[in-house]
């Protein structure tokens, strides 16, 4: 046997040893986040007309560089382009492209299709970036049927359903970790956890109504995964009132207050009297409000022309305080906004269903992540407040 002829035998050999790992990105995921859509779905074109930019791929680039020491016992099986070749290409894995696109937009069929040639070639497990409208797909395509179990990379606005790990970086850990253990994913632990979506239609004109859609398999890692969204009961109007006359009472003229979505930021906007946008971000000035539902670039003009505060409420039940539902709150406004000026309100019940874990924030920036990290003072009531780790 020639010398050329043995060199391919081996190289062939050494990737049918090779582990096969599904690597899926929604591209559009995210993008109607920042200019105040509250989601992507159906509204695409208009999220581009004001300037939205993709959100998914840097954050599966985050996820995937965890798995940069493993990519020589790894195969990606991914779709083309944006769908996730790119990026597997630009951080040096192995890559089999095992769905094209569509078309220059990808659509939902280009997700259930690539879903289901993973199982098709052996896939062991599945690593997607996207939303809960993206694990809708692999509902649809039947990953758990097929026994598949996944790590979803946290990239849409709303993301309800408890089958994200908590950050990017976090989902890129786990699936390492199944790669690091002998065996296959088969032999690691993991759980049924829901899919849980709204309708971005009635989400974007404040009506949240949550439906199961189906379950799939992640893994049994409660400090790296997050939790399923919890609404606020309405037994907490009480204690919601105490709270926003707390932050009423600390406003300064002059001052412009960005409060963020929630029904807590909510009775804040209710004691002063003033319209409110539920799931948005509102700004309020010398008691009144200025701009309803602001996009990013609102709140960066309000900021050129006024001190600014920003009162935000944790998401109940995963303890998320910046990078779910509040992405018009973008790093840049947050730079402008600095740790100093971070008002957090919470009720003390809302703290008690988080069992003492840290709130938690994902701003898509690692430097302003780091940089709100440590503790902050959620007031819980009138002059009431606690002090609270953030992460």
């Amino acid at each position: 046997m020639e010398l050329v002829e043995m060199v391919e035998m081996a190289e062939l050999e050494s990737a049918l040893n090779l582990r096969k790992i599904g690597f899926i990105i929604n591209p559009i995921a995210g993008m109607g986040g920042r200019v105040g859509l509250k989601g992507t779905d159906g509204v695409l074109e208009e999220a581009l007309r004001l300037g939205a930019l993709p959100m998914a791929p840097a954050k599966a680039a985050r996820a995937l560089s965890a798995l940069v020491g493993l990519r020589d016992e790894v195969v990606l099986l991914t779709g083309s382009g944006e769908l996730g070749e790119r990026i597997a290409r630009e951080l040096g894995f192995e890559v089999q492209v095992v769905q094209v696109a569509s078309g220059e937009v990808t659509s939902h069929e280009d997700t259930v299709a690539l879903a289901k040639a993973v199982v098709a070639q052996g896939g062991e497990l599945i690593l997607f970036a996207g939303g809960d409208g993206t694990a809708r797909n692999l509902v649809e395509a039947g990953i758990f049927e097929a026994g598949l179990p996944v790590v979803g990379i946290p990239a849409g606005v709303k993301i309800h359903s408890p089958v994200f790990a908590t950050h990017p970086e976090k989902a890129g850990e786990l699936a390492a970790g199944v790669l690091n253990r002998t065996g296959s994913a088969t032999g690691a632990k993991w759980r049924e956890a829901e899919v849980l979506d709204i309708s971005e239609e009635d989400y974007r004109s404040g009506r949240v109504m949550t439906k199961l859609y189906g379950y799939l398999m992640v893994p049994s890692d409660r400090g790296r995964m997050q939790n399923k969204k919890a609404p606020s009961p309405q037994s907490e109007a009480n204690a919601h009132r105490e709270i926003a006359l707390e932050m009423v009472a600390q406003m300064e003229a002059g001052t412009a207050y960005f409060v963020g979505p929630g029904t807590t930021t909510r009775a804040v906007l209710d004691a002063l009297g003033q319209p409110h946008t539920l799931l948005g971000v509102d700004v309020v000035l010398d008691g009144k409000v200025i701009c309803r539902d602001a996009s990013e670039q609102d709140l960066l003009t309000v900021q050129s022309q006024h001190p600014c505060r920003l009162i935000v409420t944790p998401t109940g039940g995963q303890g998320f305080l910046l990078g779910r539902g509040n992405q018009q709150l973008s790093p840049e406004v947050l730079r402008g906004i600095g740790r100093e000026n971070l008002m957090v309100i919470a009720t003390q019940e809302k703290l008690a269903e988080l069992k003492h874990q840290p709130l938690l924030v994902d701003t898509g920036d690692p430097e302003i992540d780091a940089l709100l990290r440590g503790y902050v003072k959620v007031w819980t009531g009138f002059k009431t407040a606690v002090m609270v780790a953030m992460r």
